[in-house]
């Protein structure tokens, strides 16, 4: 836009302050500057076109900006409602240069709307576009050299044990840079959790709802969750132990554990580490198929474990009455009950608890097969699935070298060469990946198998067991059921968790 121009045009305003510690002018004084150069440029800068961020959105990504997404809606309408967007400075609009040169490309040549820094000036034409480029670009080198540098200071900080992050339940920090000091309170319910579980076997699901019941509120003020329970339950904190860059920001997914950060902590301990990392061993040897229903929920102590042979899906419990109005259970295809499958594998609940516990107390190493699942944290979904993709980009690396060859941009020997690392590497990830998926079966492994169905088998003919109790240890041991009505014969598929 040319800026010596009389005639009256109309700007928006887009005003947001810095998240990574740069020296900002306050929002106010960006909109004072920006008020005084449209006064000075006879441009028109109505209230209702004044977009500004709330605190702490960074200027990274676009798509965390409410207010500059609700800029870009708003310009796109028609007709168009301004012809200008003022800024205190390029650095406001994006600190990515690819967002800024797409968003400043769709406005400029689509909309016909410019963007203006009012600190900033730069001429017309190519030049003043070079200039501009060179401003974004060293706006996005002072962005990620400063998250480098600030990544580099908490990594030193959390390998001397400081603490760095919002205090979890049963903490607090009194001052800023103070460590976290416990609050006694928080702490009782927080020994309470790990007593429950590691101690009373009680599920997640089941601690969550005695808190709640008990009017108990998270660190945050709300009603208890699963997930909150679990995070407390996982959370080395508890026992004094800092941990740190176990997620990543942008999406708060977990990282593989060989990139978390963990060192004796320099804030006081909750609970003991024996009682954490006895929480720590039944989390991890408990199995949980994804989208598993929670034992809590069990009526039945085989809910969830019975599948039927015709179409796979889980026998549900039911509840009915004789003619002489005595309440029975029993056992029906959930499919079936639907209308989604045709078999019918009615059975009732005590022939099918008889014909379970039978097996149980008869198994031996002659009658039962077993599968190994790795459950610990280093065979993890989340490290099976970073080793997935480096044999992506380990085709892609195949393709090129091939590619290369063919083209003659390589010569034989090159050729081989690369190829012959590429194929180590290949073997390399192969392997783990190997190791995650299977592991070899022994002497030992049978006895530990056996030990733990017999443990299982104690614990479902015992009254001192509740419903969720015994549903809960024969997950520990069965993936599942398979009862065929037709012969009337169940098969146990059971695994070992390692």
């Amino acid at each position: 836009m040319n800026e010596n121009t009389t005639s009256l045009r109309y700007a928006a305003a887009y005003v947001r302050v810095s998240t990574d510690g740069q020296m900002d002018l306050s929002p106010e004084s960006q909109l004072d500057k920006i008020r005084e150069y449209a006064t000075q440029h006879n441009i028109l800068l109505s209230p209702e076109y004044i977009f500004m961020e709330k605190e702490g959105h960074s200027g990274k990504r676009a798509d965390n900006r409410p207010a500059f997404q609700q800029m870009i809606a708003t310009a796109k309408q028609k007709p168009k409602p301004f012809d200008a967007i003022l800024l205190w400075k390029f650095s406001r609009f994006a600190r990515n240069q690819d967002e800024s040169t797409f968003y400043k490309s769709m406005l400029r040549k689509k909309l016909g709307i410019d963007v203006i820094s009012v600190s900033e000036p730069v001429m017309e034409g190519m030049y003043g576009r070079l200039i501009e480029m060179i401003i974004e670009w060293q706006d996005e080198f002072y962005s990620y050299n400063l998250a480098a540098e600030v990544t580099r200071g908490m990594t030193k900080k959390a390998l001397k044990g400081g603490y760095q992050a919002r205090p979890p339940l049963g903490y607090r920090i009194p001052y800023h840079g103070a460590n976290p000091e416990i609050v006694p309170d928080e702490a009782e319910t927080v020994r309470k959790i790990f007593h429950w579980y590691a101690e009373e076997q009680a599920g997640m699901l089941e601690i969550a709802r005695r808190l709640n019941e008990m009017g108990i509120l998270t660190s945050h003020g709300k009603p208890f969750e699963r997930r909150s329970i679990e995070y407390i339950l996982q959370n080395p904190a508890y026992c004094g132990i800092t941990r740190w860059n176990r997620t990543t920001n942008a999406t708060n997914t977990i990282k593989p554990e060989s990139e978390w950060i963990l060192a004796p902590g320099t804030h006081p301990a909750i609970i003991s580490e024996e009682l954490f990392h006895a929480a720590e061993k039944r989390f991890q040897m408990e199995y949980r198929p994804k989208h598993a229903q929670p034992a809590e929920r069990a009526k039945h102590w085989l809910s969830g474990a019975v599948k039927c042979s015709a179409c796979g899906r889980t026998l549900s419990s039911c509840s009915s009455l004789t003619r002489q109005k005595t309440p029975y259970c029993y056992f029906q295809c959930y499919g079936y009950l639907k209308g989604k499958c045709s078999s019918n594998h009615y059975i009732s609940a005590k022939k099918l608890e008889a014909a379970v516990l039978h097996i149980f107390s008869t198994a031996d190493a002659t009658n039962i097969t077993y599968d190994i699942k790795y459950v610990s944290r280093e065979a993890r979904s989340s490290d099976n699935r970073l080793l997935q993709k480096q044999l992506e980009k380990l085709a892609q690396k195949e393709k090129r070298a091939r590619e290369a060859y063919l083209n003659g941009l390589d010569s034989i020997e090159e050729y081989k060469t690369t190829k012959e690392l590429l194929s180590q590497e290949r073997e390399r990830i192969e392997a783990s990946l190997k190791k995650y998926e299977s592991m070899q079966k022994s002497p030992e492994t049978d006895r530990l198998m056996l030990e733990r169905i017999r443990k299982v088998y104690t614990i479902l003919i015992s009254d001192d067991h509740d419903t969720v109790s015994k549903n809960t240890s024969l997950k520990s041991v069965v993936d599942k059921i398979v009862f065929d009505r037709e012969t009337m014969a169940l098969e146990v598929y059971y695994y070992l968790a390692i």
